[in-house]
């Protein structure tokens, strides 16, 4: 073999040795006291190999040599200077591979940090969303009850009538409350349920009308999203009218986007009320749109003429995995009441 390779083989002989002992003392021992830090441990310990090895290297690379190399002055100098190189320069490689260790566990760090923070902030968002989804629920439930009890104090015949109507509507709808999730054809079923209670109720001042697309049915929204915006048109638009009046639901989709609409001829609202909103429903479900859909999500108020007022929601049709949702028969594709 040329004598000019041999330095370098020896090199990385060297190289490979330290290496070796910096990996072993990086897990060995797992413990140790609080006082000494493991990269100084694992320093000591490549410049405390450092003589063994090159001892052990210049051994085996002249074993082809009867004479006993440490009394060859030329050989003795390529000793001292491989270990003067495994003394000097090893060290600041190992140095080098810890910077990158523990560059490395500070990223690994910072990354566990970012998926905890996550974490924490969706449970913050789901617990915001329980408390909005919380406070829908009586304000829902109580306007309803409202309802049924000027039937009662007004002697109404048809009291028993809705009030059984009430309580199977009920049934229906009070276990999709917790749900995180529904589609907008169980969403419809409920909002014609709803419309037909409110119409048996005052059967001749309101009429509605519910259209959706078939393919429509399945998007995925919040819970009571639709029922919101209907019971809102009932109770500002249509209650407060002495001639009543008509409530169309629209629900389709369009460029990767679904388009709800509701609209009621009530007695309608001020430019003021559009821009700020309308009650405590409305304000509630904007918000819970924008916790859910993290801002893709838009909610519009409009005034018409000669009265009344129309509400768009405008959400991703594509939210989340897929929900079976009622065919276009079951959930009122095309639905009206006169």
């Amino acid at each position: 073999m040329s004598s000019w390779v041999i330095p370098p083989i020896r090199l990385l002989m060297l190289g490979g040795v330290q290496l070796l002992a910096f990996g072993i003392f990086e897990r060995w021992p797992k413990k140790l006291p609080s006082w000494m830090a493991r990269w100084v441990l694992q320093v000591l310990a490549v410049a405390v190999v450092a003589p063994f090895a090159a001892v052990l290297i210049i051994s085996v690379t002249n074993l082809a040599h009867p004479e006993v190399w440490s009394t060859d002055p030329k050989k003795m100098f390529g000793f001292a200077i491989l270990l003067f190189i495994g003394l000097v320069v090893s060290p600041w490689i190992a140095m080098s591979a810890l910077y990158r260790h523990i560059s490395g566990q500070a990223q690994r760090q910072a990354l566990s940090f970012e998926l905890e923070r996550s974490k924490l902030a969706r449970d913050a968002l789901d617990s915001r969303l329980r408390l909005l989804q919380a406070q829908v629920e009586p304000h829902f439930l109580f306007n309803t009850l409202a309802n049924v009890r000027e039937l009662v104090d007004s002697g109404s015949s048809q009291a028993s009538e809705v009030l059984g109507s009430l309580i199977t509507y009920l049934r229906a709808a009070v276990p999709n409350l917790h749900n995180s999730a529904t589609t907008l054809g169980q969403e419809l079923e409920l909002v014609r349920a709803y419309l037909e209670l409110m119409h048996m109720r005052m059967p001749d001042r309101l009429q509605f009308a519910i259209h959706a697309e078939p393919e429509a049915l399945a998007v995925q929204c919040p819970p009571m999203t639709l029922l919101t915006l209907v019971e809102n048109a009932i109770r500002h638009g249509i209650d407060p009218s002495e001639e009543g009046g008509r409530i169309d639901v629209s629900v389709r989709l369009q460029d990767g986007r679904c388009l709800t609409e509701v609209k009621d001829t009530g007695v309608g609202l001020s430019d003021k009320q559009a821009s700020q909103g309308l009650g405590t429903g409305l304000a509630n479900l904007r918000e819970r749109l924008q916790l859910v859909f993290a801002g893709q999500a838009q909610l519009s108020l409009t005034a018409l003429e000669p009265h009344g007022f129309c509400v768009n929601i405008n959400i991703p049709a594509q939210w989340s995995p897929a929900v079976t949702a009622p065919t276009a028969a079951s959930a009122g594709a095309s639905y009206a009441a006169n």
